[in-house]
């Protein structure tokens, strides 16, 4: 149950949340209080602390049922990333199918302000929805790069690190109370010695992809999902081209940002 103002309004995600994962998506549920609790006031939303929100992740599978397909249809023709423009377009789709009635901010993990800051800290988000384990330096005892900066990572208790976060709805105007209770993410690389490898493979040797294998995960990209996020971004146009899926000239003009899934 959620409400807006003093007005009851019953407000069912459960459609969205299933009409996502039948694409290979992930949804999870949060209040816009949680994350602004827990990140800098630069970094806060500009929305009532009960706002309810949705965190989105792609799986997987996302690759195969969605991103592949959307190839296909020669969308990917003159877009300069093919898979946010795909990740965009679903999401969206979605939303006008199970949340036509209500307003909706979408926020993307690419997507800046003004100011170069991300719209939303999306590992963050996952951690304070309970999707995904934010680990960071500040969860070693000890660490043994001293005062080295060190990038943290989200990890999930399923798929481990073959995920993405992607997207941030605020469900504008509604709110929810003691109905929605937080919930912690799992901790599921919970020693210290596993945690201490998870940040130096994913600060000092990402590109080989160990960190996201920290875990056992029950799903992993395919073989050519990872080509497609292995191959640097301004390459990702011949290899389309050689998958057939753009000619000559339209992969003089593909693809410039960097994404690695």
């Amino acid at each position: 149950m959620a409400t807006s103002g003093d007005t009851e309004l019953k407000v069912d995600i459960q459609p969205f949340r299933e009409s996502l994962n039948s694409l290979g998506f992930e949804a999870f549920p949060l209040k816009i209080g949680w994350y602004n609790e827990v990140v800098s006031q630069a970094h806060q939303l500009q929305y009532s602390a009960n706002t309810l929100a949705l965190v989105v992740l792609s799986t997987p599978s996302m690759f195969e049922k969605v991103f592949l397909p959307f190839l296909q249809t020669g969308y990917c023709r003159g877009v300069r990333d093919p898979i946010d423009q795909c990740v965009s377009q679903t999401i969206k789709s979605c939303v006008s199918e199970c949340l036509h009635d209500q307003s909706v901010d979408i926020m993307f993990d690419y997507e800046m302000l003004p100011s170069r800051k991300p719209k939303f800290l999306a590992q963050t988000a996952a951690h304070v929805a309970g999707a995904a384990r934010y680990y960071r330096s500040s969860d070693v005892q000890d660490p043994p790069w001293g005062n080295k900066k060190m990038f943290g990572v989200c990890i999930h208790p399923r798929l481990g690190g073959w995920f993405a976060i992607r997207a941030l709805l605020v469900l504008k105007g509604v709110e929810v109370g003691e109905v929605l209770q937080q919930v912690a993410p799992p901790d599921c690389v919970s020693s210290q010695e596993d945690r201490i490898e998870l940040l130096q493979r994913f600060n000092l040797c990402w590109r080989d992809w160990t960190y996201r294998d920290i875990i056992p995960t029950e799903e992993r990209y395919s073989a050519q999902q990872q080509e497609y996020f292995i191959t640097p971004p301004d390459q990702r146009g011949e290899l389309l081209k050689r998958w057939g899926f753009l000619t000559d000239a339209e992969t003089e003009t593909q693809i410039s940002t960097s994404k690695h899934g």
